[in-house]
């Protein structure tokens, strides 16, 4: 028996069929919780230093890498946030899947990504840049549209959009 997926071909004895252990199938349900919730004072993302502001209210001071991302629906208006991956003091590695579970989970529209950089200084370094076309690439398959990715430094960030990265 040729086994289409793996390309291996097996034949099996009527002995072996019968002796041979049924696989049991987890039934799952996946679900989103909330946690808990901040106020945001606006009603909706408008530019680059709305999610900023966001972002920052949420994180506060941390000492690390973090990677966030903000769901937004269709009017940019958040509807969760989330920490999807925490690095080392200087780096962190997130496949796309990670980002963009809490995205398919909400019916996101769009997502904006944000990470720290705990060194203060918020210029993006080249896995930034690459890890960012990774994400739109992966968005654009998803439908869901990678609206900007924020860096944020001490007391200041850069859209990549803005730069022209996005």
């Amino acid at each position: 028996m040729k086994n289409e997926y793996t390309n291996q071909t097996k034949q099996h004895t009527v002995e072996e069929l019968a002796h041979t252990a049924a696989k049991r199938v987890d039934i799952v349900k996946i679900q989103m919780v909330k946690d808990k919730s901040l106020l945001y004072k606006y009603r909706s993302i408008g530019c680059p230093n709305d999610g900023y502001q966001l972002m920052r209210q949420f994180l506060g001071d941390v000492d690390r890498e973090y990677l966030v991302v903000l769901c937004l629906n269709t009017k940019n208006e958040p509807t969760n946030i989330n920490c999807c991956h925490i690095g080392s003091i200087n780096s962190s590695i997130a496949h796309p899947r990670e980002i963009f579970k809490t995205a398919i989970l909400s019916n996101s529209a769009r997502i904006m990504v944000g990470h720290t950089h705990p060194s203060g200084n918020p210029e993006p370094s080249e896995a930034d840049l690459v890890m960012t076309a990774r994400l739109t690439e992966a968005g654009e398959l998803l439908g869901i549209n990678v609206i900007d990715h924020i860096i944020l430094g001490d007391d200041d960030f850069v859209s990549l959009k803005a730069g022209g990265y996005l």
